[in-house]
C-alpha cells in the first residue's frame, strides 16, 4: 500500500468527510475535508489481519489477560521514546479526551483552575468547563513565526486556586516538538504552583527529521510524584475510532488515585482494541510509522512552501503532527472573509482558530495527515481564493 492511494470514505461513517456539508456546507463530492484530526491511510496491514482474524473466528466475548497489550505498550515506549515503563504503570481508558476528564475528577475539584497553554487542543476546555472547572489560559509567546513557553508572565498569572496544568506534548495545533529545556521548565512551573502536570502525548510519534520527542517523564524524572502521562495508537497509526487511551503514572499514590476513578466508573476497554495494540506496536508497525512520517515531511513541506508563498497568509513551521496551524492576520481580513474564502471558495473545510482558546483568533489549522495529491490540491485552491493578494 503507498500512502498516495486515494481512499474514498465519503458514505462510511467517517466524521470527517460525511459530517463536513452538514458543518462547514461543503459538499464532500468537490470539498477537502482538513478538519477533524484522523488521517486519510489504510493501517498497517499486521493490524488489519489481527482484526480480521479476530472477526472471523468470532473473537467478541470478554477479553481476558492484559499481558500482550500492555508488553507491547512498555516495548513501544522503550524502543521508540527510551522510556521504560512497567506494565503495573499503565491504565487503559476510552481515549485521552476520557482519560483528561477522569483526571480532572481524581485530582481536582469544582472551581478549581486547569492551566492551559493556549492557543491548544480545543477539547481541553471544552472538558474542563464541563466539569465545572476553570479554564486559565496562559498565552504562548509567539518567537521567530514559532511558539515558545512565558514562564515569567504565566508565574504573574498564578492565583493559588490552580490545581491542574494539560501539556500538549508535541503541540496541537502549532506543531512544536518541544526541547528537553522547555519540558524542564514547564515541570518546573508545576512544581512551583503544586500542579497535577497532565502530559498529553497522543502524538508522540509523529516528529519529522531533526527533531526528537521526550516523554515527561524522561526529561523531567524528578516529578514524577505529579505526573500523568497520556498517550495512545490513535494517531499514530489512524485508528481514533477505537478510543482506546493509555494513561501512564510512575508513582504509586497518583496512579492509585487515578485508578479508583477508573474502578468508580467501572471503565473497560474494549476487546477489539487490546487486540489491534499489539499488532501495531511492532517492529513491523515501528516501519510504518517511519515510512509514514517521511510521507507527512514532505507533505508539510509543500504545504507551508505554498500557503507562505501566498501574501498575507504564514503557516508556522512544523516539527511533528499532520495538523498545520496558518495565520491569516497579514490580510487584514476579518474572520469571517476569511473563513468565507476557505470554505466557500476554496471549499476546504479547516477549524477555526478561535475555538483553541487565547492567540487562536486570526488562524485556521488544517490536517495534511492525507494523500499528496489532495495536499497539492488543497494549496492550489487558496492560492486561488486569495488571488487578489498576489
Amino acid at each position: 500500500m503507498s500512502f498516495d492511494d486515494i481512499i474514498d470514505f465519503r458514505g462510511t461513517h467517517s466524521q470527517k468527510w460525511d459530517s463536513m456539508e452538514k458543518t462547514w456546507g461543503i459538499p464532500a463530492a468537490d470539498g477537502l475535508a482538513m478538519w477533524v484530526a484522523d488521517m486519510d491511510f489504510r493501517q498497517p496491514e499486521g493490524m488489519i489481519g489481527a482484526v480480521r482474524d479476530a472477526a472471523e473466528r468470532g473473537l467478541f466475548t470478554y477479553f481476558g489477560g492484559m499481558d500482550e497489550y500492555e508488553g507491547s505498550i512498555a516495548w513501544w515506549m522503550k524502543a521508540r521514546h527510551g522510556w521504560d515503563v512497567a506494565p503495573a504503570e499503565i491504565m487503559t481508558t476510552h481515549g485521552i479526551v476520557n482519560a483528561v476528564a477522569m483526571a480532572l475528577e481524581a485530582f481536582t475539584r469544582p472551581g478549581d483552575g486547569v492551566v492551559l497553554m493556549t492557543p491548544v487542543y480545543h477539547a481541553f476546555a471544552r472538558v474542563i468547563r464541563a466539569n465545572d472547572r476553570d479554564v486559565v489560559e496562559c498565552p504562548l509567546a509567539l518567537r521567530d513565526g514559532m511558539y515558545a513557553m512565558d514562564f515569567d508572565a504565566w508565574d504573574a498569572m498564578m492565583t493559588g486556586t490552580e490545581r491542574m496544568l494539560i501539556l500538549c506534548s508535541p503541540h496541537n495545533p502549532g506543531g512544536r516538538v518541544w526541547t528537553r529545556d522547555e519540558l524542564r521548565g514547564v515541570a518546573d512551573f508545576a512544581r512551583r504552583h503544586d500542579l497535577i502536570l497532565v502530559s498529553d502525548e497522543i502524538h508522540h510519534d509523529l516528529v519529522y527529521p531533526g527533531h526528537k520527542h521526550l516523554p515527561m517523564p524522561v526529561a523531567a524524572p524528578e516529578v514524577a510524584d505529579r505526573t500523568v502521562v497520556m498517550s495512545a495508537t490513535s494517531k499514530t497509526f489512524n485508528v481514533a475510532g477505537m478510543h482506546c487511551g493509555n494513561v501512564i503514572i510512575h508513582d504509586p499514590a497518583l496512579r492509585a488515585a487515578y485508578q479508583k476513578r477508573l474502578s468508580q466508573l467501572s471503565i473497560s476497554p474494549n476487546s477489539m482494541s487490546l487486540r489491534m495494540t499489539p499488532a501495531l506496536y511492532s517492529p513491523e508497525g515501528a516501519a510504518w510509522v517511519d515510512a509514514l512520517c517521511a510521507y507527512l515531511d514532505g507533505n508539510h513541506r509543500i504545504f507551508v512552501e505554498g500557503i507562505n508563498a501566498i501574501p498575507g497568509l504564514s503557516a508556522q513551521p512544523m516539527q511533528g503532527t499532520y495538523l498545520s496551524w496558518v495565520d491569516f492576520a497579514g490580510t487584514g481580513m476579518t474572520p469571517e472573509e476569511v473563513n468565507r474564502r476557505v470554505t466557500t471558495d476554496a471549499r476546504i473545510a479547516a477549524n477555526p482558530g478561535p475555538s483553541f482558546g487565547k492567540g487562536g483568533e486570526t488562524f485556521l489549522r488544517f490536517n495534511i495527515g492525507t494523500q499528496r495529491a489532495r495536499v497539492e490540491e488543497a494549496v492550489a485552491r487558496m492560492a486561488h481564493a486569495f488571488r487578489d493578494l498576489q
